[in-house]
């Protein structure tokens, strides 16, 4: 895989970039319906996974509790569960990156650039798939910045970056 040689700092986004985001949510919808067939007795926890699985491939993620909801008749005092679960499940498995990120990472890490990701969306949930992640050689050497907090913060994340690696913005790489 060919990068431009001239950048110093390659930034990655975390889902569907560095791994897939399916990994991840499949494992928290697993998790979920063991709940739901613990604590209710129906449905399956097969069935419920199943269905879930179904609406993510074809429907996405949105209104997946509802759907999930409205077809298996499970109380929506749930959904706070749900939610709570994408934030702070302890997944019963690694998440493991793309095979051609890996040798991106190595390629990269040989020619001595630093390598970061700057992920969106919520940053609990964000930092709990990092926690999950199996990062190999680099576990220690990729740092983590979350656009979300920077933007709250209101700071500009390429700015930010620049400053915390000490090179010119236009030296920054965004992998997606």
């Amino acid at each position: 895989m060919m990068f431009p040689e001239e950048k110093k700092v390659y930034v990655f986004e975390l889902d569907d970039v560095l791994f897939p985001k399916k990994d991840y949510l499949l494992q928290v919808y697993y998790l979920f319906a063991n709940f739901i067939e613990f604590t209710e007795t129906f449905p399956p926890q097969s069935d419920l996974v199943n269905f879930m699985k179904n609406h993510l491939e074809n429907q996405g993620e949105e209104s997946l509790f509802e759907h999930a909801q409205a077809v298996f008749g499970f109380d929506m005092k749930y959904k706070e569960h749900f939610e709570r679960l994408h934030v702070n499940a302890v997944l019963p498995l690694k998440l493991h990156l793309f095979d051609h990120i890996e040798k991106l990472f190595s390629q990269l890490d040989t020619a001595n650039k630093y390598i970061c990701v700057l992920t969106k969306g919520n940053p609990l949930e964000q930092l709990n798939k990092v926690k999950f992640m199996e990062w190999g050689e680099f576990s220690n050497r990729i740092k983590i910045y979350f656009h979300d907090e920077l933007a709250f913060r209101q700071i500009d994340p390429i700015s930010f970056l620049a400053e915390e690696f000490a090179v010119e913005t236009t030296a920054i790489q965004f992998v997606d």
